[in-house]
C-alpha cells in the first residue's frame, strides 16, 4: 500500500480523496483502511503542499547539534511557522522529532526526499535560493512527468540482484562431480558398530551376543 500512496503523491503532490479511493479499489482493501494508514504517517499529505517539502529533524543527536537554531532560522526566512507553506507556494516545511536517520551529519533536514547535513544558516539559505528556481519534483495537478529519481516509487516487476555475503565459496561447481584442482573426490563413510566384514579378535567374545550367567541354584543359598 505504501508504494502506491507514494504514487499518487509523486503524481498530484497529496492524497486527494479519489486518488486513495482509486488505492483502495486497485488493493481490494476499504477506502478507511487506506485513509488509516496515510494519517499514520506524517510523510503522507492529505491536502496540497508547497512546491518542496523541507523537513527538519529535531531529534536528540541533532537537538544536541544545534536543530533548534535552524528551525527558528528556516521559519524566520520563509515567515511561517512549522507546518505552514509559503505565501508564494514554493514551500512546505515542518520540524519532526522523528529521527531521520542521519545523526552522524546533524544537524540536518530533508528536502525533496534528499538529505542535507551539517547544517547551518548559510547553508541553510543557499539551499532554499537554489530550490526557489527549481519546479516540483511532482507534476502537480494530475500531469504525468518521468519519476523523480530520488524519491520512493512503487515496486516494478524487475528481478533485483542476486545478494552476496561474505563467507565460504558455494559448492555449485563440484555439482557435475569435478573437484576443483584435480584432487580426488572426497567421499563421506560414517562407520556404524558392527558394521565390519573383517573379523576381528575379542578375548571377551563378541559384543552382539552378550555371554549368559548361570541361574543360582536354591541348594547353594
Amino acid at each position: 500500500m505504501l508504494p502506491c500512496l507514494w504514487a499518487v503523491q509523486n503524481e498530484q503532490g497529496h492524497l486527494s480523496p479519489e486518488g486513495m479511493a482509486e488505492v483502495a479499489e486497485i488493493l481490494h482493501l476499504a477506502p478507511s483502511e487506506v485513509q488509516a494508514v496515510s494519517t499514520f504517517y506524517s510523510m503522507y499529505f492529505d491536502r496540497p503542499s508547497g512546491d518542496h517539502h523541507v523537513l527538519i529533524c529535531v531529534n536528540v543527536s541533532c537537538a544536541l547539534r544545534g536543530a533548534d537554531e535552524i528551525v527558528s532560522h528556516v521559519e524566520r526566512r520563509l515567515a511561517c511557522p512549522s507546518g505552514g507553506t509559503t505565501t508564494d507556494g514554493k514551500f512546505t516545511w515542518e520540524s519532526t522529532i522523528e529521527c531521520l536517520g542521519a545523526c552522524g551529519g546533524a544537524p540536518a533536514m530533508q528536502v525533496d526526499h534528499h538529505f542535507h547535513e551539517n547544517l547551518t544558516p548559510e547553508r541553510v539559505d543557499g539551499i532554499l535560493d537554489r530550490l526557489r528556481s527549481q519546479p516540483a519534483p511532482h507534476a502537480g495537478g494530475g500531469a504525468r512527468t518521468a519519476p523523480d529519481p530520488s524519491g520512493p516509487h512503487p515496486p516494478t516487476a524487475e528481478t533485483p540482484p542476486v545478494a552476496t555475503a561474505e563467507g565460504p565459496p558455494a559448492d555449485d561447481g563440484l555439482a557435475g562431480g569435478e573437484p576443483p584442482g584435480g584432487a580426488p573426490p572426497i567421499t563421506e563413510h560414517t562407520e556404524m558398530p558392527g558394521s565390519r566384514t573383517e573379523p576381528t579378535a575379542n578375548p571377551r567374545g563378541s559384543r552382539s551376543r552378550p555371554r549368559r550367567r548361570p541361574r543360582p541354584n536354591a541348594d547353594d543359598l
